[in-house]
């Protein structure tokens, strides 16, 4: 189940805000594999900004 919500969370990163691959593989090495905390990682690392963190909680907590 978590790796099927993963999964959406990065297609929606991928669809709807244009998250580029690189930074989605870079969060993905970190070994971060929740929904929350590989959001946090993409923050942390400049690679989304605080707009796009929020719509992705928003969008967790609908998914």
């Amino acid at each position: 189940m978590k790796f099927n919500k993963l999964a959406k969370l990065i297609r929606f990163l991928q669809d709807d805000l244009s998250v580029p691959t690189t930074a989605i593989d870079l969060a993905l090495r970190r070994g971060e594999n929740s929904p929350n905390t590989f959001s946090m990682v993409l923050w942390q690392y400049g690679l989304i900004t605080i707009d796009q963190l929020d719509r992705i909680f928003d969008w967790l907590e609908t998914a």
